[in-house]
C-alpha cells in the first residue's frame, strides 16, 4: 500500500490534472488521498508547495534525461532525434504530469516560480543547442531554430492528449514516427529507401 506522502502527490496530481491549481480545495486533496485536512499539511506543506514540488520533481526528469540523450550523440541528427523520442514516451506515459507541467506555472509565485522557469529553461536549452548545431553543420534547414524547438516541443507534448496504450500504435512506433517528423521539420537529408545512411521510419 502507498505511504501517506506518495498517496498525497497521487491525488494532487489527479486533481491538478483535471480541475487545474485553483480549482482545487484541501478538503478534496484530503478525501482523495484518505487524509484528514488537518493531517495532510504534514505531507505537502501549503497546495503551492505541494504543486512546486510536483513540477520540480518532473522538470527534473526531464532534464536528466535529455542531458543523458544530448551526451550520447554527439551527431545533432541523433541528438534531437534521441530528445523527441525521450520526450514522445515522457509525455504519452505520464500525461497528468504533462497537464500540470505546460497549465499551472502561471499558479506558482516567488522561489518556486523561478526555480521551475529555471528548470524549464534548462530542459528548452539542450534542445536548441542541439538544433542550433545541426544548424551550423548544415544538416538542417531552418529559417529560425528559435521557433524550429517551440514547435517540436508542442508537437512532441500533445501525445500526452491523445495517445492510448491500448490502442493500435506502440509507444515505441510512436516515439520512431515522432522521430521521422522532427527530422522532416527540420529539414534533414533522408536516405533513400535501401540506401545508406539514417533509416527510414
Amino acid at each position: 500500500m502507498a505511504g501517506a506522502a506518495d498517496r498525497v502527490r497521487e491525488a494532487a496530481l489527479d486533481l491538478f490534472a483535471e480541475r487545474g491549481f485553483h480549482g482545487v480545495g484541501i478538503r478534496q486533496l484530503a478525501e482523495r488521498a484518505g487524509l484528514s485536512s488537518a493531517s495532510l499539511y504534514h505531507y505537502m506543506g501549503t497546495k503551492e508547495d505541494l504543486l512546486a514540488a510536483i513540477m520540480r520533481e518532473c522538470l527534473e526528469r526531464l532534464v536528466t534525461d535529455a542531458e543523458s540523450a544530448a551526451t550520447a550523440h554527439a551527431d545533432p541528427v541523433d541528438r534531437v532525434e534521441a530528445l523527441v523520442r525521450a520526450h514522445v514516451v515522457s509525455h504519452a506515459e505520464r500525461p497528468r504530469e504533462t497537464r500540470v507541467v505546460d497549465g499551472e506555472l502561471a499558479a506558482l509565485t516567488g522561489e518556486a516560480r523561478a526555480d521551475v522557469v529555471a528548470l524549464r529553461d534548462r530542459y528548452e536549452r539542450v534542445w536548441q543547442d542541439a538544433i542550433d548545431a545541426g544548424a551550423a553543420a548544415g544538416s538542417f534547414s531552418v529559417p529560425s531554430p528559435a521557433v524550429a524547438r517551440r514547435a517540436l516541443l508542442e508537437m512532441c507534448s500533445g501525445v500526452a492528449r491523445w495517445y492510448d496504450a491500448a490502442g493500435p500504435l506502440s509507444l515505441a512506433g510512436l516515439a520512431d514516427t515522432y522521430a521521422a517528423l522532427a527530422r522532416q521539420l527540420l529539414g534533414a537529408p533522408t536516405a533513400p529507401p535501401g540506401g545508406p545512411g539514417r533509416p527510414q521510419a
